[in-house]
């Protein structure tokens, strides 16, 4: 779900709603990592043995992950990188803008790069979170009674499909009980790890970071293995940063200061606490805190807190993948929005259907939230490594930071960065290499996608004429002209549309009103309503409409052309005709891309959403025009 923010700090009761609304969308994922984390460090591939000292030295390791990498890095420092109130890795890299040039004159592909690939990343991770939150909820009927054993997984699947099917209604409906329902998550975690806690108090003592410095020192490789199991605590912090937009920042802070980081330290030392009491529990210790009486209400509302988590993850799959759209590296995708009060609440038919069908089969193939675990994390350190490399370039120049002070604190953060990648990369071998090869294929299909449109724009001017030359050339010999209002769509503001050319050429004729509109979208997350719509009027019934949108907002024309009548420009949308081109493109040797790529791309171009159905054209007033290409 999403909430509007206002540009100013919310305060009183309104900060204490978006506060408790924001536990169900924000902290969703990190809230429901003490189901698993602690257990895969004493249970789990790398485990250590259960002793005082490596408990203690575990218990140290989660608390100061959370503190340096969630409380410092994201909490103080990300997430004041917002673009326009916007947060998210794609966010971030339009903020550094790769189309300008760096010091030296170079485009910056390197940041085009990492912010894409760190993007691409983030599907990974949004197949996997369902997958093992859920199972992770649902194991614990094992605890409970082994006779559930052959049903787990059924059950996981059950739920996984009812809540892709659920989407296409959107969130709205059960948005306003998303937050009251994790917010008691986050109270029942404290409540389990409190009644551990006191009855081995001494557990506290693993704040002190010298118990982690001893363990790296006993433990030595395998203490470094275990950092990737213990950064399973931290996994959600990503998330922070991209639904900053929904929320704003003083409510995510006052959230994760007041209750979410209390609850976690708490639940996470009372599973520590248990484990100095009882070694045997190692085997789920999140569920053995429970008493006898309150297991099945646990497992139920694990499993709510774990479906509230994953519906976070899937929308935030929608929302970057419409990001990608308008910022030119997806093709067009159907997009629908589920509500009309709240902008952020869209539905993306494809994208939920490939979750759905990926996040099922990991279920299937690893079997066990365990077996989960080893592929967790790979996706998340790699963004995280990527957005510390692009906070770097915002720190010294968006904010005019000296290198004396944004090298350092970036040092700082890519050192627990790399640390946790290490850790995690020796999980490839395990399933950590299912998000990379996930992000190798989306990044190859958006730098495609990117590249394709570029030579696609090198391409259409051969065939097209600069339009001030062909208004000259009516001037001098005027068409004939026929009652009505065409409607030209094109990209290039300046050049003369393909459509345009081809009906003149077969039909002989031109209306007696020509409007060209271009659809601009600009490197910030909104334009603001005033800087949306430019009419210019070019004579000879010819007028230039330039429409500009953000890339957290959906292109209308119908609207654009409401909004014309400001500027004098009275258009009625369904007595116009619209003109669109529809190119036909053939892989070839020229340069460009390689055939393969050429080929990838006619096959996305040719599967994309149609302009009509896009930029909501009413499709019995459009005329298409063909053409071939030649990439």
């Amino acid at each position: 779900m999403s909430v509007g923010v206002d540009s100013k700090a919310p305060t009183g009761g309104r900060l204490a709603i978006l506060t408790v609304t924001a536990f169900g969308v924000v902290f969703g994922d990190i809230g429901t990592s003490p189901l698993y984390a602690i257990r895969e460090c004493f249970h789990g591939s790398h485990a250590v043995p259960v002793t005082s000292g490596n408990v203690l030295g575990v218990l140290s390791l989660v608390f100061w992950s959370l503190v340096l990498v969630i409380s410092i890095k994201y909490l103080a420092v990300v997430m004041r990188a917002d673009n326009r109130g916007e947060g998210g890795i794609l966010a971030l890299m339009a903020l550094v803008h790769p189309s300008r040039p760096d010091r030296r004159g170079r485009p910056r592909r390197v940041v085009l790069m990492l912010g894409l690939f760190g993007a691409a990343l983030l599907y990974g991770d949004g197949m996997i979170t369902p997958a093992i939150s859920v199972l992770g909820a649902v194991e614990g009927l094992q605890v409970a009674t082994p006779v559930f054993q052959p049903y787990v997984i059924p059950i996981t699947i059950t739920i996984l499909v009812c809540l892709f099917l659920f989407q296409r209604h959107g969130s709205a409906r059960v948005g306003a009980v998303f937050g009251p329902v994790t917010l008691v998550w986050f109270i029942v975690l404290a409540l389990l790890g409190m009644s551990q806690i006191v009855r081995q108090p001494h557990v506290l003592a693993a704040i002190n970071p010298l118990y982690a410095v001893e363990f790296f020192a006993r433990s030595s490789w395998h203490g470094f293995a275990i950092l990737g199991t213990v950064f399973l605590v931290v996994t959600g912090g990503e998330a922070l940063y991209a639904d900053m937009g929904h929320f704003g920042l003083r409510p995510i802070r006052l959230g994760w200061f007041a209750a979410v980081l209390p609850a976690l330290l708490l639940n996470y030392f009372g599973q520590g606490a248990l484990l100095l009491a009882d070694a045997t529990a190692a085997v789920n210790p999140f569920y053995r805190m429970a008493p006898g009486w309150g297991l099945y209400p646990l497992i139920v509302l694990a499993t709510a807190a774990t479906v509230i988590a994953s519906q976070a993850v899937i929308s935030g799959a929608f929302s970057l993948t419409r990001q990608a759209i308008q910022l030119g590296y997806s093709p067009r995708a159907r997009i629908e929005h589920t509500s009309s009060d709240e902008i952020g609440q869209i539905y993306l038919p494809a994208v939920n259907w490939a979750l759905m069908l990926s996040t099922v089969s990991l279920v299937l193939g690893f079997g066990s939230s365990s077996a989960l675990a080893a592929a967790y994390g790979v996706a998340v350190t790699s963004t995280m490594v990527i957005t510390t490399l692009l906070l770097y370039v915002v720190m010294r120049e968006r904010w005019g930071w000296s290198r004396l002070a944004a090298g350092p604190l970036s040092a700082g953060f890519l050192a627990i960065d790399l640390a946790f990648f290490g850790a995690n990369i020796i999980k490839v071998p395990h399933g950590g290499w299912f998000p990379l090869v996930v992000a190798g294929g989306i990044f190859t299909l958006m730098v495609t996608w990117k590249r394709g449109r570029e030579i696609l724009a090198e391409r259409l001017p051969e065939k097209a004429l600069p339009l001030p030359m062909v208004l000259a050339d009516f001037a001098q010999d005027p068409p004939r002209r026929v009652p009505g209002t065409a409607v030209f769509m094109t990209g290039d503001p300046d050049g003369t549309p393909i459509a345009l050319l081809h009906n003149l050429t077969h039909n002989k004729v031109l209306h007696e009103r020509v409007i060209i509109v271009s659809v601009l979208t600009d490197q910030t997350p909104r334009v603001p309503s005033p800087d949306r719509v430019a009419v210019e009027d070019l004579g000879h019934g010819f007028y230039r409409v330039t429409a500009r949108y953000g890339f957290m907002e959906d292109p209308d024309i119908p609207r654009i052309l409401e909004r014309c009548r400001e500027f004098g420009l009275d258009v009625c949308v369904e007595d116009a005709t619209f003109f669109l081109g529809r190119e036909t493109l053939l892989a070839t040797d020229r340069p460009g891309m390689a055939i393969w790529r050429e080929k990838l791309f006619a096959f996305m171009s040719r599967n994309a959403l149609r302009a009509t159905a896009y930029f909501r054209i009413p499709a019995e007033r459009v005329f298409e025009v063909g053409a071939q290409v030649e990439l």
